[in-house]
């Protein structure tokens, strides 16, 4: 159970080798701190999300939910599971926890958490911390019908890769802003959910935590 990291060369990584990059210190000021335009000392609500990573026989990948198209916000879009904090959430990890069993049905116990990365900030008030967690598999998943319209996995070394990481513009309010997009498939992967995936990358990459393997 691995996934190749692209990074110059290629890099094997196995759940252990993630545990340890994840608890070396991160790229700084390399690390995307938000949605682009938002400035993150501003006034946000604490929340957290869960970044699955499973391991199946084969290979590593990332669990994804696609949110319903009633939601009044973000409807439709992909993302991972997760919310605001509660005054009893001790932690963000047990935001995350929490969040991912009441959206998709994953009992806690069965995740175990590898590390988080920094905060990230959106543009719609929010100041969120991705933590890091693996799930073995098979998975027992009961998605919320109200909140999720699909559950998927995409490889993780598709979301290592940088020749799948996009960079795209739009005018928004009068002004251009740039977002990052990874496209699998049917899927489009952007905005928030892709900005912390390209924190993973960087923090990944930042530092060769052990020897590198190199994949023949």
């Amino acid at each position: 159970m691995r996934a190749r990291l692209v990074h110059g060369g290629v890099v094997e990584l196995d759940v252990e080798e993630l545990r340890r990059r994840l608890a070396a210190p991160g790229p700084g000021a390399a690390a995307l701190p938000g949605d682009p335009g938002v400035s993150p000392g501003g006034a946000f609500t604490p929340a957290s999300v869960l970044i699955p990573i499973v391991e199946r026989e084969r290979e590593l990948t990332m669990l994804f939910t696609r949110r319903t198209a009633q939601l009044r916000s973000h409807s439709g879009q992909i993302s991972f599971p997760g919310g605001r904090a509660e005054p009893a959430d001790p932690t963000p990890e047990s935001t995350a926890l929490r969040e991912t069993h009441e959206e998709i049905g994953l009992a806690p116990d069965r995740v175990r958490v590898l590390g988080r990365l920094g905060d990230y900030s959106t543009r719609t008030g929010f100041r969120i911390t991705p933590v890091v967690g693996a799930l073995a598999a098979p998975l027992e998943l009961r998605p919320h019908a109200g909140e999720v319209d699909e559950v998927f996995e995409v490889p993780l070394s598709f979301l290592l890769d940088p020749r799948n990481h996009q960079r795209h513009s739009r005018e928004l309010q009068g002004e251009m802003r740039w977002f990052y997009a990874i496209p699998y498939r049917d899927y489009y992967i952007w905005g928030a959910t892709a900005g912390m995936l390209i924190n993973l990358y960087r923090h990944l990459c930042y530092l060769e935590a052990s020897p590198t393997r190199p994949v023949s």
